[in-house]
């Protein structure tokens, strides 16, 4: 019998484990694969993220960058250097999330790899969560199984409000990377952009769209794009997979399980950032857990209530300045992105020194062409 019993080791999972499992609470983590596992992923993380541990991330970031260079259909490029305490992050998410579990295992937390969960039941008080070989029993469930995961389904989640985008991605090797710069491309792909974030092993190439952009020929943009670093993506193989934007107030908690990370639909509808909002996610769901083991009987609601107020009513207004910018996104990437100080701004909100609402009245009349 577990305190909880966490599904997914990825940011979100390991994040709650860790702190759990620093509180003295009994905490098992199942993870269908084995650790380190390949992870389609950018890769690009907040530094703020620090501040929520007390450990140091270094041995698990593959390189720093403080350089954007942004373009429009592989053309009128512009190059930014982020003005930001700490540069921003490139991690390998095998290498990351396999760090973030150690932490946790650390603190006492137990691991079961290759355990696929094949089926939960709840039984009076507890969740029995039974995988092909073994069953265990838990107070407390979080299902922390990203957003193709069969998890939130099984609690009962069967009409969450999310948004559903779609990326491609590979990873490759480079001939030579003689400054690390994040590389974005808007224009090529409807209402979405194209990708190269620097890792110390090569490039994280992908291409995403976040609103449904029809049929659209996405293999071929991003090997075009490719080219543009000497790659040939045909070399190497891609990954697709889905991105759960958030999309509205979700109720995220039922009967003695909370959801999180990507199952809760924390991806970020504008930039598809995912690894940030999991990790929030994952320690406010610690957090919760906690509380309502000390006996606090509407922890796991008031779970819900944080993570829509604290995170999910800033999406709301992601969501709007997304709307606007891909409906029309040339003059989104002129009045917008080219704009002295609209880098400086975003980098505020990706380390938390300002949020979506703070910036968006004024970016949407900087897209509107209304004001400076």
């Amino acid at each position: 019998m577990f305190d909880c019993i966490i599904v997914g080791a990825g940011p979100a999972g390991g994040t709650a484990a860790y702190h759990l499992a620093k509180r003295g609470h009994s905490v098992l983590v199942l993870e269908k694969e084995s650790l380190p596992r390949y992870k389609p992923c950018g890769g690009g993380v907040s530094p703020i993220v620090q501040e929520w541990f007390d450990f140091d991330f270094s041995p698990a970031i593959s390189l720093k960058t403080n350089k954007i260079r942004y373009t429009w259909r592989m053309g009128d490029p512009v190059e930014v250097e982020m003005e930001t305490p700490e540069p921003l992050w490139m991690v390998m998410r095998n290498v990351f999330d396999h760090f973030l579990v150690q932490q946790a295992q650390k603190q006492g937390a137990q691991l079961q790899e290759q355990a696929e969960v094949t089926s939960i039941e709840f039984k009076s008080d507890r969740w029995q969560v039974n995988t092909a070989n073994e069953s265990f029993c838990c107070r407390y469930l979080i299902a922390a199984d990203g957003g193709k995961g069969p998890m939130a389904r099984w609690l009962g989640f069967k009409k969450r409000k999310r948004s559903m985008g779609g990326a491609l991605e590979s990873e490759t090797p480079a001939p030579s990377i003689n400054e690390p710069i994040v590389h974005l491309d808007f224009g090529t792909v409807k209402n979405g952009y194209i990708w190269n974030f620097p890792k110390a092993e090569g490039y994280s190439i992908g291409i995403g769209m976040f609103r449904g952009g029809g049929a659209q020929n996405l293999k071929g943009m991003v090997a075009e794009y490719s080219q543009q670093f000497d790659v040939d993506l045909k070399a190497y193989k891609q990954y697709g997979h889905p991105l759960s934007l958030w999309d509205g107030y979700q109720t995220l908690h039922t009967e003695n399980a909370i959801l999180a990370g990507e199952a809760a639909c924390v991806v970020d509808p504008f930039t598809a950032e995912g690894i940030r909002p999991s990790i929030f996610s994952g320690l406010k769901a610690a957090e919760a857990i906690n509380r309502v083991l000390g006996g606090e009987g509407d922890a796991l609601e008031k779970y819900s209530q944080v993570i829509n107020e604290e995170w999910g009513n800033d999406m709301l207004w992601a969501k709007r300045i997304a709307q606007t910018f891909y409906k029309i996104p040339e003059v989104g990437y002129k009045v917008g992105v080219k704009h002295p100080r609209s880098t400086q701004t975003m980098s505020k909100v990706l380390c938390g020194e300002a949020t979506y609402s703070d910036v968006a009245s004024r970016a949407l009349k900087r897209l509107l062409g209304i004001g400076n």
